[in-house]
């Protein structure tokens, strides 16, 4: 009994470092010799012990990868759950969202965790995300990791990007993130070779720029020049009226500089790093919301106002 329950344990310690992040087959060693003389048992031999134990719990369904000079790493988990009623609802809707964005992979990876039968389906919701591509696609995976590896890195790197217009060119970026915004997900960087047109010192806001995942054609190498920029922002103040003059702000960044509910109108202040974004969330209010300062912006939105009432009385 007492020789499989240290076996057991030993397991578990295992799967519990994996699960941690990869580690390469000296340091699971040292790790694990450690754990042993804290419980008081023999460490010797530690690195067969390791060997065998792996073999074993991939006999058990645990997916662990290895290879010469890499580290292992726990793949996927065949460790059982039990679950109350609550859990797995929250789990399937975790599930049915991610698969809703563009993360089929992802979804059902999740959805191997638990078997989903009976009343956990939340069948009165339904989403309206239209990923443009799915996210877990083996390239579009490939390109998020190069990503995700070069967000860790924190310093300068390039991508070779695709625009709208079929164009390709290469980017060099500063500081960046992933970003998912609309059922779309994003690369956020900041440019530091960009000309801005209405600001003209560096570092400001058109300098930091959307990439579309699915548009980026590869991510090339990563400099010795560490990040040195954080995202620039810029104060914007804008006025809701009819209707949405009770608007509450559910922003961080936003706050009410005026409100007069009897006249229908409130004054807000908000702090953005993306004109893109905030220029779609103001026009989607239509005639009860505008821009008030900075100027140029206002005449910018304006603009675009009046072309589309053009297009419109054109037709």
């Amino acid at each position: 009994m007492s020789s499989n329950y240290n076996q057991i344990a030993f397991a578990l310690e295992i799967l519990k470092l994996l699960a941690e992040k990869p580690r390469f087959r000296q340091e699971l060693g040292d790790l694990l010799t450690q754990h042993l003389e804290k419980q008081g048992k023999s460490s010797g031999d530690v690195l067969q012990k390791l060997t065998r134990t792996i073999a074993k719990l991939r006999d058990c369904g645990f997916e662990i990868k290895s290879a010469p000079n890499c580290p292992y790493e726990l793949i996927e988990s065949n460790f059982p759950l039990i679950l109350s009623s609550q859990q797995k609802q929250a789990l399937y809707l975790a599930t049915y969202v991610l698969s809703n964005m563009g993360f089929s992979a992802e979804a059902e990876r999740l959805g191997r965790l638990y078997d989903f039968l009976g009343d956990e389906h939340p069948h009165q919701l339904h989403f309206d995300f239209s990923p443009p591509v799915d996210y877990s696609g083996e390239k579009i995976r490939q390109i998020i990791q190069q990503l995700e590896q070069r967000i860790e890195q924190q310093c300068r790197y390039t991508i070779y990007y695709q625009n709208s217009r079929g164009e390709s060119r290469l980017w060099d970026l500063d500081r960046s993130e992933l970003r998912f915004h609309n059922g779309v997900l994003y690369l956020f960087s900041f440019v530091p070779d960009w000309k801005s047109y209405h600001f003209p010192k560096s570092p400001n806001i058109e300098q930091n720029i959307l990439f579309h995942i699915n548009r980026i054609q590869s991510v090339l190498g990563v400099s010795n020049t560490r990040w040195f920029y954080d995202f620039p922002t810029i104060k914007i103040r804008y006025c809701m009226t009819g209707a949405l003059a009770n608007y509450q702000p559910r922003r961080s960044t936003e706050q009410v500089i005026e409100q007069n509910l009897d006249e229908k109108f409130i004054i807000i202040e908000t702090i953005e790093d993306c004109l893109f974004w905030f220029r779609q969330r103001l026009l989607q209010y239509g005639a009860n919301a505008q821009v008030l300062e900075p100027i140029w912006l206002r005449e910018q939105i304006r603009d675009e106002l009046k072309k589309s009432y053009e297009n419109y009385t054109q037709q």
